[in-house]
């Protein structure tokens, strides 16, 4: 009897969707740098600089960022919820998060933080969820439309797989674009349509269901979904994988199929689940952790606008680099204008010039930052991503290498 060794799944059997699709946060650059990273530890001083500067993902926490103590305070109590009746617990605890702990354990139909829960998450959790929108946007939101989920990407595959049928279902897309919607499209078998980015001063978050329902419009007239996630902001609790989405202007019969597909996964995490009520419900004035929480967050926020200049003012600083300054989030987009002589090069080695430019930074620095075209640039242009860094020792640190890198690159394309 002869068996067939070659193997039953390769490359080439495998879903050809999968194959298509990029991930450049978490692409080429960023194994690269882990590869370099088990270098430096294998091997100290064997590279031209002694560690790995990750910029290539928001990971805040990750990079040194101090998660808020009253959002870990009620984590805390609603996993070992036999501390909440322990004599010692209102010395270790403040009262605030004590409450609130106990709030959730009792609206969890288990009493327990390690069961199943519904799968659009907890009632009372949805609910929270659902007021907290209602006070932001001025209109009310109904918990029987807000699925909770892990994080905002999951919601996303989630509605793809609902609403794409085929390849002529197109999604519009804003260029540059997030990859997780174009490899979300494109594994789901839909078209990518594109817009551009317009870039606009002094601009405040309104949510589109806001901007729709102040116009008039009701869910008769649009059918809108919102996502929302406890990644990235302030919180910055990337890994606890807490989100919701919001949806308006579906039918009954429509949810059922949402709640079906929902359904697959049993159900999301409960630490997210009670993390992203803590963001969307955080403790108000007059409540006992209102000023610490306030506190924290301001540091955050302050510290978060300090880093953003420092780096904004360092990449205009150098030539052939130019950036709009930063309104939100986390990341920089600073524009590449490399010399005609780099180009070239990038083209002889068989890639784009954003991804050759990353590749010698990461060599020559340990700054692992994302090519720009992994974001559905506009043609012809070449970009980076770079996230802005918590710690600001770090990014103080970076610049001199980041400077003296750019000025040796320029000058040796340019002779």
């Amino acid at each position: 009897m002869s068996y067939n060794k070659a193997p039953s799944i390769t490359a080439e059997t495998i879903n050809p969707k999968v194959k298509i699709f990029s991930y450049e946060p978490c692409g080429e650059i960023a194994r690269h740098a882990e590869r370099l990273e088990q270098e430096l530890e294998e091997n100290p001083g064997s590279l031209p600089f002694q560690e790995i500067t990750y910029c290539n993902l928001g990971n805040p926490q990750a990079l040194g960022q101090k998660p808020i103590t009253f959002f870990r305070e009620v984590l805390s109590l609603c996993d070992n919820p036999t501390l909440l009746d322990r004599d010692e617990t209102p010395t270790l605890f403040s009262t605030c998060a004590i409450k609130r702990a106990r709030t959730i354990i009792e609206s969890i139909p288990s009493r327990n933080s390690g069961g199943y829960t519904s799968s659009r998450g907890v009632k009372n959790l949805r609910q929270a969820v659902a007021d907290g929108i209602s006070a932001r946007d001025g209109f009310p939101s109904d918990p029987d439309d807000i699925f909770l989920t892990d994080g905002a990407s999951s919601a996303v595959h989630l509605m793809m797989q609902l609403l794409i049928r085929s390849h002529e279902d197109g999604i519009l897309c804003p260029l540059p674009e997030y990859p997780l919607y174009s490899a979300s499209i494109i594994l789901h078998g839909g078209t990518m349509v594109y817009q551009d980015n317009v870039y606009v001063e002094n601009k405040r978050f309104n949510s589109f269901k806001k901007v729709a329902r102040s116009l008039g419009y009701d869910e008769n007239d649009l059918s809108i979904v919102s996502f929302h996630s406890v990644s990235m902001g302030y919180y910055g609790e990337s890994g606890r994988r807490g989100g919701y989405m919001e949806i308006s202007g579906f039918g009954a019969d429509v949810k059922k199929q949402i709640y079906k597909v929902a359904s697959l996964t049993i159900c999301p995490n409960i630490a997210g689940q009670i993390l992203i009520t803590l963001v969307m419900d955080p403790p108000k004035l007059g409540d006992e952790s209102f000023e610490s929480f306030e506190a924290e967050k301001e540091k955050i926020r302050t510290s978060f606008w300090k880093r953003a200049e420092t780096l904004e003012k360092a990449f205009k600083s150098m030539e052939g680099i130019s950036c709009n300054k930063i309104e939100g989030a986390m990341y920089f987009f600073p524009r590449l204008h490399l010399p005609s002589r780099a180009v070239k090069a990038a083209k002889a080695e068989g890639v784009s010039p954003d991804i050759f430019y990353a590749h010698r930074l990461l060599d020559s620095t340990g700054i692992a930052v994302v090519p720009g075209s992994g974001f559905h640039q506009v043609a012809g242009t070449s970009h980076i991503r770079c996230a802005i860094l918590p710690d600001e020792e770090k990014i103080e640190a970076m610049i001199p290498r980041l400077k003296a890198f750019h000025e040796a690159f320029m000058n040796e394309f340019r002779r």
